[in-house]
């Protein structure tokens, strides 16, 4: 009991470390509260329709890229079927408002909810597999979902969803002549994201979802719940997911499978975070706004011709960033402020 006693006291090592800890954990808060209030005011300084419209999509695959991190990065399960999630939020959102006048922000939400079912019958037989064989079952599952929307004819078939045009208002999160809205609400959500990441990384289930992701055999053997671990992190990334595909489909008005569900959907959502830093706060929010921008300004300018100049320029750099930094582009900084304390260090 003496021991216990010395060990938790004010100035013993393990109270100055879960003080270091805790003192780490509000920096990063503050970090973001900063870094969303700049997003915020960012689009004021740009009037540009096309430049709004990039700003757009990049704050909503940083949104969906930290939501894949979630299952991907913290819990270690590689998926590249999230764009089945990504469409099961479009067409739920889509079909309530055009067919029965339901809000999109309720549409929204009954997305988000039926994607976490969605993923909780999904994982139950999935996460029996691991490593490759998983990634390649929500791939599979993924392309079964799209052909099965392509003939659907309840939800459009391959002729999509049309939304009707609506005066300019937040109920029906359309906006014809200004994009400003849609930048705050991509913001808005990022941050919603950001922060119930922050605070599953402090909480048991993200330190068993880390353990889960570097042994999880060791971490069985030690007590963590590993089938519910990752059950847990496909319901909450699969539910993100889906608000962010009922985003997509109110910003755009119209919804087809390919448009929502395609393959490409599901590279994009993980790409950010793997280019950023896997399993960060900060990776996805980094890794997207390298590769968003990048990807729809060369698509733009050197698309076009034909001769697949922008597809070389995207390849390259992500092999580039593979090869040079495997940890993402995060880990740059963290390897220049380690060397920086090391010569601090007397």
């Amino acid at each position: 009991m003496t021991t216990l006693t010395t060990a938790l006291a004010p100035g013993s090592a393990p109270a100055r470390a879960e003080a270091s800890y805790a003192a780490k954990r509000r920096r990063k808060l503050i970090v973001a509260a900063l870094v969303f209030a700049a997003l915020a005011a960012l689009p004021y300084g740009i009037r540009d329709v096309y430049l709004q419209n990039v700003l757009i999509l990049t704050l909503m695959y940083a949104a969906l890229s930290q939501s894949w991190n979630i299952l991907g990065g913290y819990c270690g399960q590689v998926s590249l079927g999230h764009a089945l999630y990504f469409g099961i939020g479009a067409y739920a959102t889509s079909v309530l408002f055009v067919n029965y006048g339901v809000l999109p922000w309720f549409g929204m939400l009954a997305g988000g909810m039926l994607s976490a079912l969605v993923a909780l019958v999904l994982g139950y037989p999935c996460f029996r597999l691991a490593g490759h064989y998983f990634s390649i079952a929500t791939i599979v599952i993924a392309e079964i979902g799209l052909l099965l929307v392509h003939n659907w004819d309840f939800v459009g078939g391959a002729m999509g969803i049309q939304w009707p045009f609506n005066p300019d208002s937040w109920w029906t999160l359309q906006f014809a002549r200004d994009k400003i809205p849609y930048v705050h609400f991509a913001i808005g959500f990022l941050a919603v994201v950001w922060f119930v990441t922050w605070l599953i990384e402090g909480s048991r289930w993200g330190y068993w979802w880390r353990a889960v992701k570097d042994d999880a055999q060791a971490a069985e053997s030690l007590g963590v719940e590993v089938f519910r671990s990752k059950m847990a992190a496909a319901a909450v990334s699969a539910s993100f997911t889906a608000i962010g595909g009922g985003f997509y489909a109110a910003y755009v008005s119209y919804i087809d499978p390919e448009s929502v569900m395609s393959f490409r959907f599901s590279l994009l959502f993980a790409l950010p975070a793997v280019l950023g830093g896997i399993g960060t706060l900060w990776g996805p929010l980094v890794g997207a706004a390298i590769l968003i921008p990048l990807t729809e300004i060369s698509r733009s300018y050197l698309g076009g011709s034909g001769n697949g100049l922008d597809l070389m320029l995207y390849g390259v750099l992500v092999m580039v960033v593979a090869l040079a930094r495997p940890e993402g582009v995060l880990s740059l900084f963290r390897r220049t402020r380690k060397a920086r304390n090391e010569e601090a260090t007397p």
